[in-house]
């Protein structure tokens, strides 16, 4: 099949954007891997709204700042496809039907004491999703992997994250290394004006927004509520598991306002529900402070998001035109796919535990790369699967 993409260069209407986002924030389980896969999908393959490597720049750009990636990603997306209005229009799409549904799971959980069973659905939806993001993996490979310098980044990349090197000091290691590199085979004289100016923007922007909510030992309420979240959202990079030991540092141990049951429960509604793994924070704001704590901590949680991307989205493009700040965000998207391979690894061997899961992944596969079925609908299809595979002994 060819890899050849038509770009669409028309304007998306905000129609266009929420409907779209809203679909992927209702059925976009396993994870930002997933997400971005489905994205990637949707934005590149059927609707042409970005070229592949626009996508992998703005991919690259996000893993640059803190916050959740494909939150941030939706928001880069509406932001290229329609203006201010679609870079809030996408990322609150994204954000609240997974927060909606997450709030009801909180209602649930403080009315009857403990969380509804999700194991049959992830069950068959894990597989799915595998098939989904090593598709999207294996195409960014292909415009990623420019030279065989990128290759041994690319590899490099796999190998630190493996041994669990952070992923930060990988992302600016790689794009340093790529940059060095082209830099010495030409000769030419370092013009780093426009990477400065990127990092310090961001900088700038992320200062006042963790140094507004320093951890200190505080009673209870809704403003204590907002600015800690308002600080995970400023100052986290990594995964669902950073965030578990962020959270649990101060929430657990430091201020006693949650125990070590509620905080995994709080974690296990965000790896389980679809949509930014960062909705935690509503189920935690709910148990804190009901509906009034959910919304307040929501809002701080996802809220340097939207700052971030309106800092550095303006910014991606210039990168690209400089040759040296190019090679850097070569090396950071290779590195980032990387990153990307090893949380892949890890969801295969969470997801791939018998024969039935194994034929779910290659039914999936099939379907996606023969016939181009639309991930959601196979999403859903998986859900499905998992239901009849755990009613099935109970029928026979």
């Amino acid at each position: 099949m060819s890899d050849v993409i038509r770009k669409d260069t028309s304007p998306a209407t905000l129609k266009d954007l929420i409907l779209l986002f809203l679909k992927l924030g209702t059925l976009g389980f396993g994870g930002p891997a997933a997400h971005i896969a489905m994205m990637e999908d949707e934005v590149v393959r059927r609707r042409g709204w970005l070229s592949r490597q626009e996508f992998l720049d703005l991919l690259a750009a996000t893993h640059l700042i803190p916050g959740p990636n494909s939150t941030e990603m939706a928001i880069h997306i509406g932001h290229r496809r329609a203006g201010w209005a679609g870079l809030v229009a996408a990322g609150l799409c994204f954000i609240l039907p997974a927060a909606f549904m997450v709030g009801v799971i909180a209602w649930a959980y403080v009315r009857y004491g403990s969380l509804p069973q999700a194991n049959a659905v992830l069950y068959g939806v894990k597989p799915v999703v595998l098939a989904v993001v090593l598709q999207a993996l294996w195409g960014f490979a292909g415009s990623a992997v420019k030279n065989k310098t990128l290759a041994i980044a690319g590899i490099a990349g796999v190998l630190l994250s493996f041994y669990g090197i952070d992923e930060l000091a990988i992302l600016f290691g790689g794009g340093l290394a790529v940059a060095s590199v082209t830099w010495l085979r030409s000769h030419l004289r370092q013009k780093g004006g426009t990477l400065h100016a990127f990092h310090a923007a961001v900088l700038a922007a992320a200062a006042p927004l963790a140094a507004a909510a320093v951890a200190r030992a505080v009673p209870f309420g809704l403003m204590p509520l907002f600015l800690f979240f308002l600080k995970v959202g400023s100052v986290l990079f990594g995964s669902g598991y950073v965030l578990l030991a962020f959270l649990r540092a101060d929430l657990v141990t430091h201020w006693h306002w949650l125990n070590e049951g509620q905080l995994l429960d709080a974690i296990a509604v965000g790896q389980v529900t679809p949509g930014p793994v960062f909705t935690t924070a509503t189920f935690i704001g709910y148990l804190l402070g009901g509906s009034s704590g959910a919304l307040v901590a929501t809002l701080g949680i996802f809220l340097p998001a939207f700052v971030f991307v309106a800092v550095s989205g303006p910014l991606v493009p210039r990168l690209r035109r400089s040759a040296l700040a190019g090679a850097f965000l070569d090396g950071v998207v290779v590195t980032s796919l990387s990153i990307m391979a090893v949380v892949t690894w890890q969801l295969a061997r969470a997801a791939l535990v018998d024969a039935t899961a194994l034929i779910l992944l290659a039914a999936s596969a099939g379907l996606l790369i023969r016939y181009r079925v639309n991930c959601a609908w196979l999403v859903l299809g998986g859900a499905l699967a998992g239901w009849l595979a755990s009613v099935a002994p109970k029928l026979f």
